[in-house]
């Protein structure tokens, strides 16, 4: 099992950013494809980023279109830590933010956090 907790989340005003933390535990980090998602108010929950497990150089990262230019996704192997930097933010993008985790090469994200809110006023 892996348990993931959130941290980072809160009110920003719009244009502002904020870093989101995820931190794992319960199994070593590797071999894990990490992964951000959202939902929004009566909204379901949609992709955000994802960084693919490609050893513990790094990773190749995937975004949403909606996110892509503003939000970076990254991790630190030695830490058990994923974060997704978010700049210029949108009211849009207000929404709680779940950190996922999978074993590479699987299929759906497994793993969730209990999510942070995001609130981004205009």
């Amino acid at each position: 099992q892996v348990q993931l907790v959130e941290s980072g989340g809160g009110l920003v005003q719009a244009g502002g950013s904020l870093r989101l933390s995820c931190t794992a535990s319960g199994r070593t980090f590797n071999n894990y494809d990490m992964g951000w998602f959202r939902r929004a108010p009566g909204k379901e929950r949609e992709f955000v980023a994802a960084i693919i497990w490609s050893g513990w150089s790094g990773g190749s990262t995937r975004y949403a279109d909606s996110v892509k230019g503003r939000f970076t996704i990254s991790r630190d192997n030695a830490k058990n830590m994923a974060f997704l930097q978010m700049n210029s933010l949108k009211p849009e993008d207000t929404a709680v933010y779940y950190c996922a985790a999978r074993r590479t090469g699987s299929g759906d994200f497994a793993f969730w956090g209990q999510g942070t809110q995001v609130t981004v006023s205009s």
